[in-house]
């Protein structure tokens, strides 16, 4: 093992203890964390695993430093450890489209099924706005903007705020991806109009089902279109 590998070792095992410890109630939601030298002494931790433990799990939204306060241990509720996922994605590097793509057609078919079920008639009236909007605009980034809108309306009808926030964060990460195919492509914006119609009449006619294949198939289309293009991305 190299001393690399005996250092993340290290490092993992802090975090796993302190993870017991916030699993096991004896650092509770919303509280501070104690002293870093009295926390490392009870889990039989050195300062600095404990210290590099501590960064991770405030990555992970777990634990968050409040300047001038100390470090505390989050409410746990998972809308806001995503929004912290959401945030650490977003100043990472961009990842392999596909992946990104696969997963947006996951989790916006289920949340869309979801919503089929859910979502109250006020709700179905705004998208119909929002549809008639988009099959006005011209602009790619704005079109694309609304496009985001329109999914993350959908979204939040499942009620499913974890869910919702997941597509979000995703969703957001193949905005790029879709301004440059709308710029590119002459028949974007018949081809979205045409989507968002048979979403929106799955939705209206409370069929899951139908929702779900409309859903899938309108995120698997932009997919195979990027990857017609051998993988080529936008720089």
């Amino acid at each position: 093992m190299t001393s690399a590998d005996a250092t993340a070792s290290v490092v993992d095992t802090a975090i796993e203890a302190l993870k017991r410890e916030i699993e096991g109630g004896r650092l509770r939601p919303g509280e501070r964390l104690p002293p870093e030298a009295e926390l490392a002494g009870r889990m039989g931790l050195s300062r600095l695993s404990l210290r590099e433990a501590v960064r991770a799990l405030t990555m992970a939204g777990v634990v968050e430093v409040r300047r001038g306060s100390g470090t505390f241990v989050t409410d746990l509720r998972p809308d806001t450890i995503m929004r912290r996922l959401g945030g650490f994605l977003e100043l990472s590097q961009d990842g392999n489209m596909g992946e990104l793509f696969e997963c947006r057609r996951i989790l916006e078919s289920e949340a869309s099924a979801l919503a089929a079920v859910r979502i109250t008639d006020a709700e179905l009236d705004d998208l119909g706005a929002r549809i008639e909007l988009m099959a006005t605009l011209t602009d790619p980034e704005e079109l694309v903007r609304e496009d985001l809108a329109f999914h993350e309306a959908i979204a939040a009808a499942a009620r499913n705020p974890t869910l919702c926030q997941l597509c979000a964060t995703v969703a957001r990460r193949t905005e790029r991806a879709r301004i440059w195919r709308a710029l590119v492509s002459h028949d974007v914006l018949s081809w979205t109009h045409q989507q968002h119609v048979s979403i929106y009449t799955a939705l209206r006619q409370r069929d899951s089902l139908a929702t779900y294949t409309a859903a899938s198939r309108h995120v698997a289309d932009v997919q195979g279109w990027l990857e017609d293009r051998l993988g080529a991305e936008p720089s």
